[in-house]
């Protein structure tokens, strides 16, 4: 069989946020195929079939723009309640 995923990520490491990046990734049979970077703005292809999902991904600057929007509307909120969640059990 064939192994497909779609992650999302939210990488940070500081107490205030400002250096939150949000990442989607696609994987084929475990490899990275294509990756969208909140802080390069686009998706990145890392084979050869991910080079031309990239390029035709990153020709919807509607969809481009929602993803890095991403960083406000999911990484943040989420980053704010586990931050919460963990030092109301400290």
């Amino acid at each position: 069989g064939y192994y497909l995923d779609m992650m999302n990520e939210c990488i940070y490491s500081t107490s205030d946020y400002s250096d939150m990046v949000f990442l989607r990734t696609y994987s084929f049979n475990k490899d990275v195929d294509v990756q969208f970077n909140s802080t390069v703005g686009k998706f990145v292809g890392f084979t050869e079939f991910g080079v031309k999902q990239a390029e035709y991904l990153n020709k919807d600057q509607t969809s481009l723009l929602q993803l890095k929007a991403e960083v406000d509307r999911f990484c943040r909120h989420n980053a704010q309640n586990h931050d919460s969640a963990l030092r109301d059990k400290a």
